[in-house]
């Protein structure tokens, strides 16, 4: 059986296709979900894409937090659902308190386009476990509102029970707090991350690597193995 990965769509959202075609690329199944609809459609994992989610200008995700089709997302994802955010889904994802921490505006307050190193922190996450903890990647970066904060006891925490994902190397693109690119929660079956995976799954476009390919290939085997 295929595994079927919804997608969700809000409006302003500027990457869901790129996202379906990455998840098509892995080997599974992408399904088109509204921001409006309650239904998940009865999908194995959700991917929240990037964009700039309407009412951004009050606060990054703040307002695509309540729409409808996150409830179920809230509901579903503390029961165990698999759920990506990338870069706006990863705000909505801090708004919605399914990860900690909030985002901001970058510290030098310019929209940043480029090719981002990191290292993988956590390769333990539903999402992560086709990479190894350590390894470095090249994920292509694009934000306005990309700077990771959270109080001291929070980032503790998270260095603590190891639910740093993924840490910017060479450069921090936006001030984020401990060179923070992503994050889990405890369970491992919810990641944010602010870089863009699915511009990186075939060689012929963007970096020419395939660096991001193994967070759909990752939670596709736990899927079909699941």
């Amino acid at each position: 059986m295929t595994a079927r990965i919804g997608v969700v769509t809000f409006p302003g959202s500027l990457d869901d296709r790129d996202t379906q075609r990455a998840i098509r690329v892995a080997g599974a199944e992408p399904v088109a979900l509204w921001h409006k609809d309650k239904s998940l459609k009865q999908v194995d994992a959700v991917v929240l894409c990037g964009g700039f989610s309407y009412g951004d200008y009050l606060r990054a995700g703040a307002i695509a937090r309540f729409s409808p089709v996150m409830d179920t997302v809230i509901e579903q994802a503390k029961a165990g659902l698999p759920v990506l955010g990338i870069c706006n889904g990863f705000q909505i994802l801090t708004e919605a308190h399914l990860l900690p921490g909030g985002m901001l505006g970058n510290d030098h307050l310019h929209f940043i386009c480029r090719d981002q190193k990191l290292r993988v922190e956590n390769a333990d996450t539903a999402w992560t476990t086709d990479y190894t903890a350590g390894q470095e990647i090249h994920i292509p970066l694009k934000n306005m509102d990309g700077r990771y904060v959270a109080d001291r006891y929070t980032l503790d925490e998270l260095e603590a029970e190891g639910r740093v994902a993924f840490r910017y190397l060479d450069f921090n693109p936006n001030g984020s707090l401990n060179d923070i690119a992503g994050i889990t929660n405890e369970a491992g079956n919810v990641v944010g991350l602010m870089p863009h995976p699915e511009h990186a799954v075939e060689s012929l476009i963007g970096t020419g690597r395939t660096d991001g390919l193994p967070f759909f290939t990752s939670i596709l085997k736990k899927l079909v193995n699941a």
